[in-house]
């Protein structure tokens, strides 16, 4: 049969690592509670609970390695299973991204710069964090949320009241707002004999705290060489194996971290058709310890997300360079059912089409 990954986590960026095994002879099997995880339309799903170690048994029978699509499994799980098979990447990559407090106490411990931040627990440290902070600033959850949940923007003393009965009872972050120029991520990938290969740096543009279009590359090259720097900090840290994507500020032209997911990542979506290897590809070659693939940008490419909206697919696919990927979910406000890749070989070429593909998007909205 050959070798067989488990993925922890069937969503669609388990779906896509599936499609990069298969031209390679690897199968996937995933774990997820969810039985409509969408990975599960395309390999092996075990639904369970990641605190039933019966399931987990189950699913790691016959397995050859681990990995993981999403960085909230909890790390009980993980590190049950890594008694019995390797996981990559390390689990203490996890740990340390799990949590907001010990992911920037990680940054700053490695000499990289964040936003200031201080831990809350009570009213009162919200309170004494904003006095450190200054407004406006950020309230977060320390652990889950994402796609902007577990968050809120607090610009003035009127906005306390409301953003602590959503968020108070649990451990929180306070992080002061950075006045950036752009959102950047740099995707770096390491091998498990220690090759690394960094893809171009990644301009992302978001909206209510969802991805919605990336771009790449993002010039100029200076910055991507800090990113490339910042990345390999990590990476040695960690011992990392597989691909780990970084969130960075431009803030006066240097670079900033923000967060960082150890696994696929959406800003990396773009690489299936824009680059020489794509993300998926080249995580499944390092954790298997197969020598990576070219990093290198094939053109100009634009990712955008399909978010609660289904378009018309042959209009999406009559604008030259589209690329559509549907990942069979229902179509739910807020929720991401697809993207849609460009490619162009100028950066003028490619505005064109984007313009073409918003114009779309903007239709289907109303």
């Amino acid at each position: 049969m050959g070798v067989q990954i488990g993925v922890l986590g069937g969503g669609q960026l388990g779906r896509m690592l599936a499609l990069a095994g298969y031209p390679l002879g690897l199968r996937c099997r995933f774990f997820d509670p969810l039985a409509e995880a969408p990975a599960g339309q395309l390999a092996e799903l075990v639904v369970g609970d990641y605190a039933d170690e019966g399931a987990l048994a189950r699913f790691a029978d016959g397995l050859s390695l681990l990995t993981y699509e999403f960085e909230n499994v909890p790390v009980s799980a993980v590190a049950w299973l890594a008694q019995r098979l390797p996981v990559y990447p390390p689990p203490v990559a996890l740990e340390v991204a799990q949590d907001r407090v010990a992911e920037k106490t990680f940054f700053q411990g490695l000499g990289i710069p964040t936003p200031l931040f201080y831990p809350v627990l009570t009213c009162s440290d919200l309170q004494d964090g904003l006095e450190r902070t200054g407004w406006p600033a950020l309230l977060k959850t320390r652990r889950l949320g994402y796609d902007g949940k577990g968050q809120k923007l607090l610009r003035s003393p009127a906005d306390l009241e409301a953003a602590w009965a959503a968020l108070g009872g649990q451990p929180l972050i306070l992080e002061a707002f950075m006045p950036f120029e752009r959102e950047l991520s740099i995707l770096a990938v390491r091998s498990l004999g220690g090759q690394v290969a960094f893809y171009p740096l990644v301009e992302n543009h978001h909206a209510g705290g969802i991805l919605r279009k990336s771009r790449a590359p993002a010039m100029p090259a200076r910055l991507q060489h800090e990113a490339e720097r910042i990345a390999t900090r990590v990476l040695e840290k960690l011992d990392y194996v597989g691909v780990l994507a970084i969130e960075l500020f431009e803030v006066e032209g240097t670079l900033w971290a923000n967060e960082m997911a150890p696994r696929v990542h959406n800003s990396g979506h773009w690489t299936i058709e824009g680059a020489e290897t794509s993300q998926f590809e080249n995580h499944l070659r390092a954790v298997l310890g197969l020598p990576l693939g070219s990093t290198a940008p094939r053109g100009q490419a634009a990712m955008l997300n399909l978010i609660g909206l289904r378009p018309d697919f042959a209009r999406v696919l009559e604008i030259p360079g589209a690329h559509l990927h549907w990942y069979g979910k229902e179509v739910r406000p807020g929720r991401k059912v697809g993207h849609v890749t460009l490619r162009a070989d100028t950066p003028q070429e490619l505005e064109a089409r984007l313009v073409r593909l918003e114009a779309l998007l903007a239709e289907v909205t109303g």
